[in-house]
């Protein structure tokens, strides 16, 4: 007789310890580990033994690789994503950008597994990733130097550790309102107190930069504040300090030339 299949039995795996979910995670990570130490797609393929296209939509999924290819080819798939479902989204990508259907999709995050957007909290991304959206955030704000796009450098760089004009080191961390948006207000981690710095000084000091190098926080003016903002400043590379201060606040490391 034949045998009936239990209800809800289903059909059973034949590697059950098969996961690629964290399959794809583990070989992101790895990715994203080798390009942050300056490797190029073709020797991370290598190494990984994948090829370079599938190493760049590794990165890409990890929010970590850019280019003028990749943000055009992303941008416009998301403009058309908003009224078609994924594959006609495609399809109006690579006629619009004349490109093969392949193309557009090697240069999109995998639709499974896992993806960090720029949106992403901080815990959940890769510190290759973290390093990638202070160095986008920098970049907007000097194509278009808008209060917006400064605020979100600050915002970037939350929790990133500074060191001040003496050498004393702090960061700072910045809180959501109940509406979900965060307050224009920085809150000083240094010792076992924290201090609140507005975002008006911030604004303010940030307009009394006159020159390369700042000798000193006063230099930024009388502002509350500002011997922490003159740290931030000198770590986001807006201001240089003379040399003897280097060497009690070190070298900045997320500039890019």
């Amino acid at each position: 007789m034949k045998k009936t299949r239990k209800p809800g039995g289903g059909r059973k795996k034949l590697k059950p310890e098969y996961d690629a979910r964290k399959n794809l995670k583990e070989q992101m990570e790895r990715a994203v580990a080798l390009y942050d130490s300056e490797m190029s797609l073709q020797a991370i393929g290598e190494e990984l033994g994948l090829n370079p296209i599938k190493v760049r939509k590794l990165l890409i999924t990890a929010d970590v690789y850019e280019s003028e290819v990749a943000e055009k080819v992303q941008a416009t798939f998301q403009k058309y994503r908003e009224t078609q479902d994924y594959k006609t989204a495609i399809l109006s990508t690579a006629n619009t950008l004349k490109l093969s259907k392949a193309s557009v999709t090697s240069y999109l995050p995998y639709r499974k597994g896992v993806y960090f957007p720029s949106t992403a909290e901080k815990g959940k991304i890769s510190v290759g990733a973290e390093r990638q959206r202070r160095y986008r955030a920098m970049k907007r704000w000097r194509a278009d130097p808008t209060e917006e796009n400064f605020w979100g450098v600050v915002v970037a760089y939350a929790g990133v550790k500074f060191k001040t004009y003496s050498g004393l080191p702090f960061s700072y961390e910045i809180k959501k309102g109940r509406s979900g948006e965060y307050t224009k207000e920085l809150w000083i981690d240094r010792r076992e107190k924290s201090k609140s710095l507005a975002w008006s000084s911030v604004l303010l000091a940030l307009k009394n930069i006159k020159g390369e190098v700042v000798d000193r926080p006063k230099a930024l003016g009388d502002i509350r504040g500002v011997t922490y903002i003159y740290g931030m400043f000198y770590r986001f590379g807006l201001i240089d300090v003379p040399d003897k201060v280097k060497e009690k606040m070190g070298r900045p490391k997320d500039r890019k030339k």
